[in-house]
């Protein structure tokens, strides 16, 4: 379909939007060519490869060949660069076992960033369900958070530059491989969290969001606001309605479809980018910015009150229709109120990262000679926060495996854990 090769592809539905898009599914006949207009013809059973596509007639008359915002899974092929959206409907749904577990204290396991293997592949759903699982379990966790589940087309951006909401990463397996990971992790009482990433998307066209109705601020702001200098992606209007009820919808999807037990809204990217709460929350993205804790950074024109608004009717959603939702912030800007009920001005989250924690532990290990420690600036990191907001915190963090750091065990011991190690 993509570059216009018409002839093996059907037209099953059209809808009328801001521009008109018609749906094309993969069919063995022949239709060499198309008009807009209303579309007769229907999905057939012999379809021989279920791939489809959306066509968008823009204003200016010029089509467009799109993988469908709403697409719950996407593939790709080996001698592809980018990922076709794929008909996924088996006969038989998976049927889950086990329910959503009740909120309770989170002994937190591990972030699942990308699935590891001691080969040299990725793992799947189905290696983690077995091989990973009854470790958690085993070590005493209650908790894990899985990361890099939203499908990104870019593998190295460990998942952050997600091209769409709404499937499930193909390259660790189907959508029911996801489902009875999450259904093990329940039975076992495991909670389970999915990072989610709503501060921006991928500037993917052909498989992602970008340029949907020919124009760059179909979902996202126009211009240089809509692009992250740092990161390289676009960066959604939350004053867009349409936009809000995109990202709304996406997180009951979650919820309802794969029974995740809550969400943590992510992310640091680089080292030298805030998280993306951080991000959302103020129009200069905490670029550039040192937040010391005086009250003027965190209110001011430079907050933008859209993000904040979405992020509070997030909340409220999640914890009136399912109020076992698990709701988790990554800022490190430090807002006031973040964790704070809506009732209350606050923005409804239930617990917020220590992330200052994760990276002293580093710093120190890195930096400091054991002899050298400042035991009064480390105690002072870690009772950092602020009174009456619930917090999660922990010695490591995910983001240093992914800048290419070492865990602390390397940090203390580092090649003669290797040689040196005396067992009893």
């Amino acid at each position: 379909m993509r570059g216009g090769q018409m002839e093996s592809w059907v037209c099953v539905e059209n809808i009328l939007l801001e521009a008109l898009i018609e749906l094309y599914i993969s069919h063995s006949g022949n239709f060499s060519s198309f008009s807009p207009g209303p579309c007769l013809f229907s999905p057939t059973s012999n379809s021989p490869s279920g791939m489809l596509e959306l066509v968008v007639l823009t204003k200016t008359g010029e089509y467009l060949f799109w993988t469908s915002p709403w697409a719950k899974y996407v593939t790709k092929t080996f001698d592809s660069v980018t990922y076709d959206w794929t008909h996924w409907d088996p006969l038989q749904r998976y049927q889950e076992m086990n329910c959503s577990l009740k909120k309770s204290g989170l002994i937190s396991g591990p972030f699942l960033s990308r699935i590891s293997s001691p080969e040299e592949k990725i793992a799947s759903y189905k290696n983690f369900t077995r091989d990973v699982l009854p470790r958690i379990k085993d070590l005493g966790y209650n908790c894990v958070q899985l990361m890099a589940i939203m499908e990104h087309a870019y593998y190295a951006s460990f998942g952050y530059q997600v091209t769409n909401f709404f499937a499930a990463s193909s390259r660790f397996g189907t959508p029911d491989d996801l489902k009875h990971l999450v259904d093990t992790a329940h039975s076992m009482g495991i909670t389970v969290l999915l990072d989610v990433v709503h501060s921006h998307a991928s500037s993917n066209t052909e498989d992602g969001l970008n340029y949907f109705d020919g124009t760059d601020s179909c979902f996202f702001h126009g211009g240089s606001r809509g692009n992250h200098s740092l990161w390289g992606s676009r960066l959604f209007n939350y004053s867009s309605w349409e936009v809000v009820w995109f990202l709304l919808s996406n997180l009951c999807w979650w919820k309802e479809e794969y029974h995740f037990d809550g969400f943590r809204f992510d992310h640091r990217l680089t080292p030298l980018a805030f998280d993306a709460v951080t991000s959302m929350l103020y129009q200069h993205h905490g670029i550039g910015k040192s937040f010391s804790g005086n009250y003027s950074e965190y209110f001011g024109m430079h907050v933008d009150e859209d993000a904040l608004v979405y992020l509070m009717l997030a909340n409220h959603i999640l914890h009136k229709l399912y109020p076992q939702c698990i709701t988790v912030a990554e800022d490190v800007s430090g807002m006031p109120g973040l964790c704070r009920s809506i009732e209350e001005g606050g923005l409804g989250f239930d617990y917020r990262l220590s992330m200052a924690v994760p990276d002293k532990w580093i710093q120190v290990l890195k930096e400091v000679g054991a002899e050298d420690w400042d035991l009064k600036n480390i105690v002072h990191t870690l009772t950092n926060k602020r009174r009456g907001e619930a917090s999660i915190t922990y010695a490591e963090s995910h983001d240093q495996a992914l800048v290419g750091d070492k865990s602390l065990a390397f940090w203390l011991m580092d090649k003669d854990m290797y040689t040196n190690i005396l067992l009893p």
